[in-house]
């Protein structure tokens, strides 16, 4: 979650960590043109966002937040009203300037109001913020369920602003969704825990390698690279992989806490992990690193390689450590949408065969949930949403759906989503959540979904 941002839900420690560490070498071709440094943000997203931090962006307006009714105060509440133009629409038929709420009876389930807690002030996330609004609406108006109401709550992106929305909005709200920044769930966390429903958008921090203990009544729903990697070392061992696995990364928060989660899930299944860090150097893999672990894996012959790198890092170790040992990885490996790789250009052959794993939503357009809710708009003349923006969207879809199931009190859900095959536990006992992505692999230079999921 496939993972954010794709197919996420991506950042521990906050977005200076990002610039510092993590995402100052995300994506090497988006660092070399104005779009860089948004490029950096969004490719935070599937790990969990990130503290504030003042950053200009070129990124599309994907939606007019203002035509949707954003709070403008911390509880304000507001009906979403329909897109912007240009913004496709869920039905043939116009959207009124208000969605009626149908009348309801008395004998159905009582009203439930849903606060969206998104940081829609922020410079640095406001883009990503919108997806994921825009999301959440086309599910709402698809699902249309009598008695379910959505407001906006906009926020910044700092934590202690965001706990205090928050603890405003549960006087006014049934259901909280969000916050969609790890700083952010950590705060309502340890305040207390949630005192309302709450799903986050995104995982908690992780502080002494340790993530931040939720209380009953939140549930962590974001995408996040860690349960990819634990997914792809489940499944190579679900398919009788056994012998060594090397597990590359960077020094790159993201990556080295991806190689992490990957390297304990492979070792709780009787196996072994050599896990190496290699450098970067002007946002490449320096050289003397990628000439160490092609000596290492002449020599020993691991099983499998792992790597908790971005699409074209992963690309450049191809390119050096040659292609007789499998490779796995993330969603972070697919680095287009359906529609960036209908450009020849983006195709990348080095990268045959190398496996991973990444949401339905950018993967499987014949997908029974797929299918029923439009593709993300963008203007005429820009090129096709990124990746990491379709995981966004796609959450904020399947966000809806879920905080939908919470208020008709369904406390076992099971839900064929567009991010992935949905478990959760709610209401009843301890909480749980729990999404299954889809097997892809590189074919013919393009990410296409993998035999066993077709």
């Amino acid at each position: 979650m496939w993972h954010a941002a794709r197919r996420t839900g991506c950042v521990a420690n906050g977005v200076a960590d990002c610039f510092a560490n993590r995402f100052a070498n995300r994506i090497v071709d988006r660092m070399r043109g104005p779009a860089g440094i948004f490029g950096v943000v969004l490719a935070c997203l599937l790990a969990g966002l990130c503290a504030p931090v003042s950053a200009n962006t070129t990124a599309i307006s994907i939606v007019d937040t203002a035509a949707f009714g954003a709070a403008r105060t911390p509880v304000q509440v507001a009906q979403l009203s329909p897109p912007p133009q240009g913004f496709p629409q869920p039905s043939p038929t116009a959207i009124p300037e208000a969605i009626p709420q149908p009348a309801i009876d008395a004998t159905a389930a009582p009203a439930v109001r849903i606060g969206l807690m998104l940081p829609l002030r922020s410079a640095a996330l406001g883009a990503a913020a919108q997806a994921v609004l825009a999301g959440f609406k086309v599910s709402q108006e698809r699902e249309r369920e009598p008695g379910v109401t959505v407001a906006v709550i906009e926020t910044g992106d700092a934590a202690a602003e965001i706990l205090a929305q928050y603890n405003a909005a549960i006087k006014d709200f049934d259901i909280i969704v969000g916050p969609l920044t790890r700083t952010g769930v950590s705060a309502i966390a340890q305040q207390a825990g949630a005192t309302r429903p709450t799903l986050a958008l995104a995982p908690p921090e992780i502080i002494n390698g340790v993530e931040t203990a939720l209380g009953g009544d939140m549930l962590a729903i974001g995408l996040s690279v860690e349960d990819e990697a634990r997914q792809v070392a489940q499944g190579l061992a679900d398919r009788q992989v056994a012998g060594t696995a090397f597990v590359v990364s960077t020094s790159i928060a993201w990556q080295r806490r991806t190689a992490r989660s990957f390297a304990t899930k492979w070792r709780e299944q009787g196996r072994t992990t050599e896990v190496m860090e290699l450098a970067v150097s002007g946002g490449f893999l320096a050289p003397s690193g990628l000439v160490q672990i092609k000596k290492r894996l002449d020599a020993e012959k691991p099983a499998v390689v792992f790597v908790a790198l971005d699409a074209a890092q992963a690309r450049q170790l191809r390119e050096s450590i040659g292609t007789d040992i499998p490779m796995v990885g993330t969603s972070q490996l697919n680095p287009h949408s359906m529609a960036g790789w209908a450009n020849a250009e983006a195709r990348a052959p080095v990268m045959n065969d190398v496996r991973l794993i990444d949401l339905p939503w950018l993967l499987q357009a014949d997908h029974p949930a797929v299918m029923v809710y439009p593709r993300m708009s963008v203007p005429t003349d820009s090129a096709p949403a990124s990746a990491d923006m379709e995981r966004l969207y796609a959450l904020g879809i399947d966000a809806y759906r879920i905080a939908r199931e919470i208020a008709l009190r369904h406390p076992h859900v099971e839900l064929d989503g567009v991010t992935g095959r949905l478990r959760m536990d709610f209401g009843v006992g301890a909480s749980r959540f729990e999404r299954t992505e889809i097997p892809a692999v590189y074919q013919d230079g393009m990410v296409v979904p993998a035999p066993e999921a077709r």
